[in-house]
């Protein structure tokens, strides 16, 4: 309730894009105009590999804690994929163009032959190959991703591909339909995209598994001073509003809060002090942390399946976290009673009530860790869901996302590029390939509410209304001005703005 925005102006919806991409591919299926021959420089630099300067890269790479346990990178410079019968020389083979080049998982040249499933593709960060017929696909990382910067004109003959696995809050754009719709392909932490990227934090089963520290031992920490409830934040201010709840949450129980987010406690070492030990899981940090009854879990966003180490790291240690974050989250728990939501209690202080009885009546705070026992992990899907995907985590015979998704859609444009030879070979006989539209589930997540009340309650100037509620609709605008440019077939990035105006007058007209 509240911060919703009235006055809506004309949308440019699914449908416009969908006629616009489906007689575009069409046409291409059919024989249409061919790039102009000046590409023809541009296809052999592709193919022959780095050659001259690169065009700088708008990428600004991985932020710190994207990165999952483990590197992701670890094996990109051996994979190539499983092999296939492609006897096409890379002359012949699609492109698909990195355009967020910093995560190109390749090493060391800026063009690899990588050989997939159903066929051998041709990848590349170079964009000089931006705007040849070869070049099936572009991939973006969302996190990069901006409207006002897309490259345009968008060609017909190309499709676009996401990856996004970091928090929503990193580009709200992708939370509206126009922007997760400029996209075919999706590869985010959303279990309905086309390359589900869920479970990326969790390494496997025998992470849960992990022991405890023994009872004995916390309670006996707790004798020393310490509190039953661990707070550690350095990134203060996020959509998820989480310190204002934790503020409240403090009134009624002693929480330990060690990052710059309501700080309140010294950790004991200079050691622990590097942030370096938490990103890495450094023996001596996870010690210190795991002796903790209860950590708060509080993602810096909110969306479906939006997962981090957040929650599974304090379930490895056997710490129970108090979570809020994903809404579906049961969903992945390993029993029924393994994490205590937040949202299932009516305030702070009955939450505090909870968490209190659970600390000094032992045998019924271990119910909450029964899921280490052997056996212990119930949930079919979880399990189930670990053992299909395709990519590992700290796993070196498994290829990383990155490269699985990069083969996902090397896949598809191959099986594309058939299904268009075979429908102007059936002179229209044979349907020419539909385009695929990304859907809203794929990343979809929703407006960003207070941590603690309502948005009517907040006082005027509020500083986490007037970013992240004006963020979230923002982007929404420019969602609908870079569908509306592309619809017509812009081909001029400056005007992206004007695009804007219009939008904002068309709302204010309403």
């Amino acid at each position: 309730m509240g911060g919703g925005r009235p006055g809506r102006g004309p949308r440019w919806g699914c449908a416009s894009l969908c006629v616009m991409l489906a007689l575009a591919w069409a046409a291409r299926a059919a024989g249409g105009p061919p790039l102009e021959e000046e590409e023809e420089e541009a296809e052999a630099a592709a193919a022959a590999g780095p050659a001259g300067a690169e065009e700088p890269c708008a990428a600004r790479g991985w932020a710190q804690d994207a990165v999952p346990p483990g590197a992701a990178f670890v094996a990109a410079a051996s994979y190539r994929g499983p092999g296939n019968n492609d006897t096409r020389s890379n002359k012949a083979l699609p492109i698909l163009l990195w355009w967020s080049g910093s995560l190109f998982p390749h090493f060391p040249g800026d063009t690899e032959r990588i050989d997939c499933p159903r066929g051998s593709c041709l990848a590349t960060r170079s964009r000089r190959a931006a705007r040849h017929r070869r070049t099936k696909a572009l991939i973006f990382y969302g996190t990069d991703f901006r409207a006002y910067e897309a490259p345009l004109p968008r060609l017909p003959h190309q499709t676009w591909a996401l990856f996004h696995e970091e928090s929503p809050m990193n580009n709200y754009v992708l939370s509206h339909p126009p922007g997760i719709q400029l996209f075919n392909y999706t590869a985010t932490f959303r279990r309905e995209s086309d390359y589900p990227l869920t479970l990326q934090w969790l390494p496997g089963v025998g992470y849960l598994r992990g022991p405890a520290v023994p009872l004995a031992e916390k309670d006996a920490w707790r004798r020393r001073g310490y509190g039953p409830v661990l707070y550690l934040q350095s990134h203060c201010d996020v959509p998820s509003d989480r310190d204002r709840y934790v503020r409240e949450l403090m009134k009624y129980i002693q929480v330990d809060s060690y990052g710059k987010c309501l700080h309140n406690r010294e950790l004991p070492s200079e050691r622990l002090k590097d942030t370096s030990t938490a990103t890495t899981e450094d023996s001596e940090f996870m010690t210190f942390i795991a002796r903790y009854k209860f950590h708060l879990a509080l993602e810096n966003a909110i969306c479906d399946d939006y997962m981090t180490e957040k929650l599974w790291r304090p379930m490895h240690l056997g710490a129970v976290p108090v979570y809020r974050g994903s809404p579906a989250v049961r969903d992945w728990m390993p029993n029924n009673l393994s994490i205590i939501l937040i949202d299932d209690f009516d305030s702070p202080q009955e939450l505090a009530k909870y968490l209190d009885f659970l600390d000094k009546n032992g045998e019924e705070y271990m119910k909450y860790l029964e899921y280490k026992n052997l056996g212990g992990i119930k949930n079919q899907f979880l399990l189930e869901s670990l053992e299909r995907r395709e990519w590992g985590v700290n796993d070196m015979t498994l290829p990383n996302y990155l490269n699985g998704f990069e083969c996902f859609i090397c896949d598809r444009e191959n099986t594309r590029i058939k299904e268009e030879q075979e429908h102007k070979k059936s002179h229209g006989k044979i349907p020419a390939p539909r385009p695929r539209i990304a859907q809203s589930k794929h990343m979809g997540c929703p407006m960003p509410s207070p941590g603690f009340g309502s948005v009517e309650d907040l006082p005027g100037g509020d500083s986490w209304k007037e970013m992240w509620l004006q963020d979230y609709w923002q982007s929404l605008d420019q969602g609908e001005a870079l569908t509306a440019m592309i619809h017509r077939n812009e081909s001029h990035q400056g005007r992206f703005w004007d695009y804007m105006h219009e939008i904002f007058l068309k709302r204010t007209r309403q």
